[in-house]
This record gives structure tokens, C-alpha cells and sequence, in this order.
């Protein structure tokens, strides 16, 4: 069984769990951005938007450069293969739990026709 970091997936599940950070995300997929820029592409104020940088940065999501007054943000090393090995485990164990569903309807409706059928009899 795989072993996971709590404290490391409860950070980045916090982290992502803002869509306002998943936007900064995804802005910083595509290049760089100083936090004056993400600020003005998410219409807040720079302390809000240092807050929302601060919890990426905490989650090793997102890390910051600061060159004389300018603090460049840009995607951090995590690559999310621990969150994304935890939601495929789950995400089998409902694929499992709704196949037996899938065989227990199809038994049922089996049952069903073949009970109608001895009805009419």
C-alpha cells in the first residue's frame, strides 16, 4: 500500500481548494508573473494576493524570487504525484464499488423478468 505525507497532501489539497490559486496556477503555467501582475489579472490587492502566493509557496506549488522591489512567482517543483497517486487509489475503489452496483442491478432486473414471467404463467 502506498504511503502518503499528510501534512504534505493537506497543504496542497488546501491550496487547490481556492479557485483563486488554482487560477494563479494556471497563469504561472504559462509564464512567470510578479505578484503586482497576478494581482491586477485577479482584480485583489497585493496583501490578498501575497496571502493566496504564500499558501502555494507553503505547499511547494509556487516559488518567489524577489529582485530589488519585484517578487517574480513561477510554478515550484512538486509535480503532485503524491495527490494524484491518492486520487487514483480512490478513484478505483469507486470504480470497483460501482461495478458490484452495476452487477447487482443487472441481478436484479434478471430476477425481475424471470418473476414476471412465472407470474403470467
Amino acid at each position: 500500500m502506498v504511503q502518503y505525507a499528510p501534512i504534505r497532501l493537506d497543504a496542497s489539497f488546501a491550496a487547490l481548494a481556492d479557485a483563486t490559486r488554482r487560477g494563479v496556477l494556471e497563469r504561472l503555467g504559462r509564464a512567470d508573473a510578479s505578484i503586482t501582475e497576478l494581482a491586477e489579472t485577479f482584480h485583489m490587492t497585493l496583501t490578498g494576493m501575497k496571502k493566496h502566493v504564500g499558501v502555494l509557496e507553503g505547499a511547494g506549488l509556487v516559488t518567489t524570487e524577489k529582485v530589488g522591489r519585484i517578487r517574480t512567482c513561477k510554478l515550484g517543483p512538486r509535480r503532485l504525484e503524491e495527490e494524484t497517486a491518492w486520487i487514483e487509489r480512490y478513484r478505483q475503489l469507486w470504480d470497483a464499488r460501482f461495478d458490484e452496483l452495476d452487477r447487482v442491478v443487472e441481478e436484479l432486473k434478471r430476477k425481475e423478468r424471470v418473476d414476471g414471467r412465472k407470474n403470467r404463467e
